[in-house]
């Protein structure tokens, strides 16, 4: 029987070990820093195990590798390379969901020797994004075409009828991960020219983008996100004018979030002494004020009126009241995160919906007495929740590395080294089988004369 680790019991684990549970001959150990979270994610299935596993213990992490076949890393990026390490040292396959980052690729040359894969970025931004964009470009060029411009959008959100509140979104995944993500510079390329957006102006470079969600165009915000020129390489587009990838949101989030950082909600600095404090008085030590009205002295900081969309989100958050703070020690961003997963969950029966969206361009040399001629291609995911069950964000996530995993243990990935799903070897049987799970793009193909 084969055994697969799966580190880590977060908010997209349950979609992934319920796959895995059901493949036939293949025992699953989820292992957790809190144990009742892993075992309310086997929920008793003979061939699950729940384990208790502590990160800082390199050698009983050690034990658990290798005992497995295959480890899945659904843990904060920062113990992936750990994890990796560990797996090609025991010659064990590892899957992860995350963005390769240096400590990663500089395991490429060893995991190949060892005859191991490390599988990353095998969620859905990274992941499915991949696997579809390649598709699509893998289809271009058999017909004798160059794609010349590609842009890319993807949101996790709350469906329509659940965008309840303010901000216009709630967390089905890392809360602290969407916010911080805020903080990141950002470099795309357009038309040829190399655009560069630091961090802090990050959310003043935004666009409408118009997507269609059952029938209905919805216009949501657009903003770049993080590093698109590496993917000229990844997606073999260096002669492309145009490589953006952005993330969206509903209208009004840059603003506020704007507003936010320039607060010092998103600061990092820990903060010992939180125990007894109001959120009031939290948000007064924040802006170095005595706390007499620290709403006018925000809105007067940020040099808005009182009705502006950053204050009155804040104010529905209860930063202006006299609550007390729910955690006694953390950064600023960490008392953010508390609060706003207070607030901003999703309801029993609420849908979360996943919007993924590619945009090329490509260009077809004249052959053989046919015209030159350009064509725009269009690849839409749009995905929801199940009311009652999983988040689209647990399955889209989850899935496609489950999936992985079932691959390398029936021998139909061959790799080795440090990869990700670009190659279709890996990308059209992940790709089908979501399918067949009702995860799916539609593609419009236009000509260009």
């Amino acid at each position: 029987m084969k055994k697969v680790l799966v580190l880590g019991a977060g908010m997209v684990a349950g979609a992934h070990v319920r796959y895995l549970l059901g493949l036939p001959d293949v025992r699953v150990t989820v292992a957790s820093r809190t144990l009742r979270k892993a075992a309310e994610i086997v929920a008793g299935h003979p061939r699950g195990e729940a384990r208790q596993v502590d990160l800082a213990d390199e050698a009983a992490l050690e034990r658990f590798i290798r005992e497995c076949d295959v480890a899945v890393s659904l843990l904060p990026f920062v113990y992936h390379p750990i994890v990796a390490a560990l797996c090609v040292k025991h010659g064990r396959h590892m899957v992860t969901t995350s963005y390769v980052k240096e400590p990663m690729v500089a395991l490429d040359g060893p995991a190949r020797k060892s005859g191991v894969i490390l599988l990353n970025e095998m969620g859905v931004d990274p992941g499915i994004d991949h696997m579809t964009a390649m598709r699509v470009i893998d289809r271009v060029r058999a017909q004798g075409g160059v794609v010349t411009s590609f842009r890319s959008w993807c949101g996790g959100l709350p469906a329509p009828e659940a965008n309840t509140n303010p901000f216009g979104y709630k967390f089905s995944w890392s809360p602290k991960g969407v916010l911080l993500a805020g903080m990141n510079p950002a470099r795309y390329l357009e038309d040829g020219r190399e655009v560069f957006v630091d961090g802090d102006a990050l959310f003043d470079r935004r666009w409408t983008v118009p997507v269609a969600v059952e029938g209905t165009s919805i216009d949501f915000e657009g903003y770049p996100n993080r590093d698109s020129l590496p993917y000229l390489d990844t997606y073999g587009l260096t002669g492309a004018r145009t490589m953006f990838r952005g993330t969206l949101r509903y209208a009004g989030w840059c603003e506020v979030m704007n507003g936010v950082k320039a607060l010092g909600f998103l600061g990092e600095q820990s903060w010992d002494d939180l125990a007894g404090l109001t959120y009031r008085q939290f948000t007064a030590r924040l802006l170095g004020s005595a706390g007499t009205d620290v709403k006018v002295e925000a809105a007067a900081k940020l040099g808005v009126g009182l009705d502006a969309p950053v204050i009155r989100d804040l104010d529905w958050l209860g930063f202006f009241g006299d609550d007390p703070l729910t955690i006694g020690r953390g950064a600023p961003v960490d008392v953010l995160t508390a609060r706003m997963l207070e607030k901003m969950r999703y309801a029993d029966g609420e849908r979360d919906l996943l919007v993924l969206q590619h945009q090329f361009l490509a260009e077809y040399p004249g052959i053989a007495g046919r015209p030159a001629r350009s064509g725009h291609v269009v690849s839409t995911m749009i995905d929801f929740g199940v009311p009652g069950g999983d988040t689209s964000m647990s399955r889209t996530v989850g899935l496609p590395a489950a999936i992985g995993v079932k691959l390398i243990l029936q021998g139909a990935i061959t790799l080795t080294g440090v990869q990700v799903p670009v190659v279709s070897e890996i990308y059209e049987p992940v790709l089908s089988e979501l399918e067949s799970m009702g995860i799916h793009f539609s593609e419009t193909w236009e000509t260009v004369a």
